[in-house]
C-alpha cells in the first residue's frame, strides 16, 4: 500500500486528467472562430484548404464514451490511489510475507480474502490449476523417486518447474555458473543420490568457509597453499612451492577437505581433487577464496513450492548427471 500523499496525488491527478478530457471536448465542439460551418478558414497550404468542419459526431460520441468507461471502471477496480474498488477485486496477494513461508501466508491470505469476500484474480487462477493438477502431483508424490525418474512426462514437468523456479542461478541448462554449482555433472557438494537432492531442494543449503578456515595461516603462505590445491587437482605446479603449501593444508584444512583433499559431503566442502570450481581454479581465486572465505546459501523450497513439486524436481535433477 501506497503513502497517504502518493495515494492522494494519483487519485487527483487521474481525476483532473479525466475532467480535462471532458472540458477540452466539450470546447471544442463549440464553434468559437466567427467562421459558418462549411466555410473556407481563409487560409491553404500546398493547394489544401482548410474547411470550418466539427468533430463526426460518432466520434465525440466515441470520446464521451471512453471518459464514462474510464469512471466507472475507476470506481469498480483499484485504480484511484489506495482505494480498492466497489467490487473489492485485487489482481494479487501483494502483501504476502516470508515470516511463515510463503506457501503458507499465501493460503492465509487467500482464506482471508475469502472472509471479506474480496475477488483476488490471482487466488482464483491458483484454485482452478490446482483443481486441475493437484491430483497429477499427488500421484507423483506417491511414486517412488527410483520409479519417477524413468517417467518421461514427469521429467518433462520437472523440467519446467527447474526452467521457472532454478534456472535463474543454476542456468537453463543446469550447468551453474560463478558460485552456483552445475547440477549436470557427477560433483555433488552434499551427495548426488536422489534422497540427498531431494533433501537439498526442501530445506536448502547454507555453505561456508570462514577466511583462512579460521586457522593461523599468514598472508605469505597463501601463495604456496593455493599451489598445493592446483596440485591436488593434478595439474602442473611448483613442486617446492606446493609441499611448502602441504604443510599449510595440514594446519587443519584437512578437517573439512580429507587428508587427500576429496572433500567431504556431510559437511558440503568440495572435492579439491577434479576440475569443478564453485568460484574458478586459478591460483589467484583459489588465493582469494582462501584469504577471504566463501559463503553460499540455497533457500530452501518446501515451504515455496511443497512437496509435491520438488519430488518432481528432484527427479529432474538426477536425471541430468544419470543417463
Amino acid at each position: 500500500m501506497m503513502s497517504s500523499f502518493w495515494s492522494i496525488w494519483i487519485t487527483v491527478l487521474t481525476l483532473v486528467v479525466i475532467a480535462g478530457c471532458f472540458i477540452l471536448l466539450r470546447l471544442t465542439s463549440k464553434n468559437t472562430t466567427g467562421v459558418d460551418e462549411g466555410e473556407s478558414m481563409g487560409h491553404s497550404f500546398d493547394g489544401i484548404e482548410e474547411i470550418n468542419n466539427p468533430l463526426p459526431k460518432w466520434w465525440s460520441y466515441m470520446f464521451y464514451l471512453t471518459i464514462v468507461f474510464g469512471v466507472i471502471y475507476l470506481a469498480l477496480y483499484p485504480g484511484l490511489g489506495n482505494f480498492k474498488g466497489l467490487l473489492g477485486w485485487s489482481s494479487a496477494n501483494q502483501s504476502i510475507g516470508t515470516e511463515h513461508g510463503i506457501k503458507a501466508d499465501s493460503e492465509a491470505a487467500v482464506a482471508l480474502a475469502e472472509k471479506e469476500g474480496r475477488w483476488v484474480q490471482y487466488d482464483k487462477e491458483v484454485e482452478k490449476a490446482n483443481a486441475k493438477y493437484s491430483p497429477i502431483f499427488a500421484a507423483y508424490l506417491a511414486t517412488p523417486l527410483e520409479e519417477l525418474v524413468k517417467d518421461e512426462d514427469a521429467l518433462k514437468v520437472g523440467g519446467r518447474l527447474f526452467l521457472q523456479n532454478c534456472s535463474q542461478c543454476h542456468g537453463s541448462d543446469a550447468r551453474g555458473s560463478k558460485g552456483f554449482p552445475s547440477l549436470a555433472d557427477t560433483a555433488w557438494l552434499y551427495g548426488g543420490d536422489l534422497a540427498t537432492i531431494k533433501t537439498t531442494i526442501m530445506n536448502g543449503r547454507h555453505g561456508m568457509m570462514p577466511p583462512k578456515g579460521g586457522l593461523p595461516i599468514e598472508d605469505s603462505e597463501l601463495q604456496g597453499l593455493a599451489e598445493y590445491v592446483v596440485k591436488l587437482s593434478g595439474r602442473e605446479h611448483d613442486e617446492a612451492l606446493a609441499a611448502q603449501g602441504q604443510g599449510s593444508f595440514m594446519k587443519g584444512c584437512f578437517a573439512c577437505h580429507g587428508m587427500d583433499g576429496t572433500g567431504n559431503k556431510f559437511m558440503g566442502a568440495p572435492n579439491l581433487t577434479d576440475e569443478a570450481w564453485l568460484y574458478g581454479g586459478s591460483r589467484g581465486v583459489i588465493m582469494e577464496s582462501i584469504k577471504n572465505g566463501r559463503t553460499g546459501v540455497m533457500p530452501a523450497w518446501k515451504d515455496v513450492l511443497g512437496e509435491e513439486k520438488v519430488h518432481v524436481i528432484a527427479a529432474y535433477v538426477y536425471s541430468l548427471s544419470n543417463q
